[in-house]
């Protein structure tokens, strides 16, 4: 049962990473800097349900749980910066800074994407939201494989 759940969590991870490029090269919803750090995590995760596959072990699944609610953590931050609670990066929240290496061709080499901007929700809640919300269910399901782990082998 360990080895299912932890699998069944990876995939929700990767599904979430799917969506998440979906929206940006079929959508052409270009990512923000805060966009970026949630993909991290699931990553990670995905990594880890590919160990746990081989290597099933409950600690794996502990690790894939404290990931995972980091992603949320970082998925409630940007939703947080979207909704103008707090400020977000001024890498992503604010103008490019015109000091530096920085010329007039790169602002208009690169898209500059705000991390406080809601480019897509759904119900009320932007897409760093729903990443938070499906992260904190990806976590219980992580733990409920670490706690499966402690009664019986996988």
């Amino acid at each position: 049962m360990t080895k299912k759940l932890a699998l069944l969590a990876a995939l929700g991870s990767l599904a979430l990473m799917l969506g998440a490029w979906g929206f940006q090269y079929i959508g052409e919803m270009a990512p923000c800097e805060l966009c970026l750090w949630q993909r991290w995590p699931h990553k990670i995760a995905i990594i880890l349900g590919v160990v746990m596959l081989f290597l099933p072990n409950r600690w794996i699944a502990l690790l894939g749980a404290l990931v995972v609610l980091v992603g949320a953590g970082i998925a409630f931050y940007h939703a947080g910066v979207e909704l103008k609670y707090w400020a977000g990066p001024d890498t992503c929240t604010g103008l490019p800074s015109l000091t530096g290496t920085l010329t007039v061709s790169d602002l208009f080499a690169r898209p500059v994407v705000r991390c406080d901007d809601t480019p897509w929700s759904l119900f009320g809640i932007s897409m760093a939201g729903w990443n938070g919300i499906v992260s904190l269910g990806l976590a219980a399901t992580w733990l409920l494989s670490f706690k499966a782990g402690g009664h019986k082998k996988s």
